[in-house]
């Protein structure tokens, strides 16, 4: 009878621990799935190791001299958030709002944060004992961004108002005031996540919506091939990337450089996560859940 009951509880604990890993799975293999959603509703995509040519040609339209072109290899693959993070997502982590758009809803992303507000954002969600979710570094904005692509824009050589949010600034920038108010969006404003369709890696606004903060800091790019970069120790400003609906669509290209003061706030400017750590851990945000709708202050 004894033996008996030792069994059975041994049968049990073994079911139970089947039954935990079960709930909590997470990629076995890093990359062999091609997406996830966390608990947060973060959706992130797999982005395949590989090498592209950084930078912009000399005859593309509207380059920068620091666009110098280079070739860069990226050795892992890593998953990238589909979207910007979201409102609904920061006040889920951070429990308070930034006032970083005028109408709209929790799909809208969050702005008027920082550099160092992302990363307290990335800190909070990774938890004490660490994890894998952080900013991408500048070269792997840009590879994600072009997509396989060798073109201004993922799509090709020209941008126009149904491709993405860009020129709705009522006072400068105003060649999409139109459209947008055709698709029931609203003027000096980005738009909710996923108005305007992905990338061929089914990652959306990487053209234009709000910049995103990287994990670089600026510095002219390196005339030679090279794997992996991530930036010098320190610079003038950290990395942003994509445009926004503030300015003309020549700043979303895939190749456009931008930066400004990790301390800074603007109501253009977000970010977007990567999670590229083979052994984090997605059970660490398991207690988030999005809310439904704005927290009380």
């Amino acid at each position: 009878m004894g033996k008996a009951k030792i069994n059975r509880r041994k049968i049990s604990i073994l079911i139970l621990i089947i039954l935990t890993t079960a709930f909590f799975r997470i990629p076995a293999t890093f990359g062999a799935e091609k997406s996830f959603v966390n608990s947060l509703g973060m959706e992130f995509v797999s982005i395949p190791a590989g090498t592209f040519i950084m930078g912009s040609p000399m005859d593309e339209t509207n380059r920068d001299k620091n666009e110098v072109q280079h070739k860069v290899k990226i050795t892992k693959a890593f998953y990238m958030q589909t979207t910007e993070v979201t409102l609904g997502q920061w006040w889920s982590v951070m429990g308070k709002k930034f006032f970083g758009r005028r109408k709209g809803s929790k799909e809208m992303p969050v702005t008027k944060v920082s550099w160092h507000d992302a990363k307290r954002f990335i800190n909070e969600i990774n938890g004490p004992g660490g994890g894998g979710y952080r900013l991408p570094t500048e070269a792997e904005w840009e590879y994600a961004s072009r997509a396989g692509s060798t073109t201004a824009f993922s799509w090709g050589d020209t941008i126009d108002c149904s491709k993405a949010m860009y020129g709705n600034n009522s006072k400068k920038s105003k060649e999409c005031l139109g459209h947008v108010k055709s698709m029931g969006l609203e003027k000096d404003q980005p738009a909710p996540v996923k108005s305007y369709p992905p990338n061929r890696w089914g990652l959306y606004d990487m053209h234009g919506n709000v910049w995103e903060w990287n994990q670089d800091w600026y510095d002219a790019y390196p005339t030679t091939d090279i794997a992996d970069p991530r930036g010098p120790e320190s610079g003038i400003g950290r990395v942003r990337r994509g445009g926004s609906w503030f300015k003309h669509g020549h700043a979303c290209r895939s190749a456009n450089r931008n930066y400004a003061h990790p301390a800074s706030k603007y109501q253009t400017t977000g970010f977007r996560l990567v999670w590229g750590e083979e052994k984090a851990d997605i059970r660490k945000i398991d207690r988030w859940g999005v809310p439904d709708k704005e927290p009380e202050r």
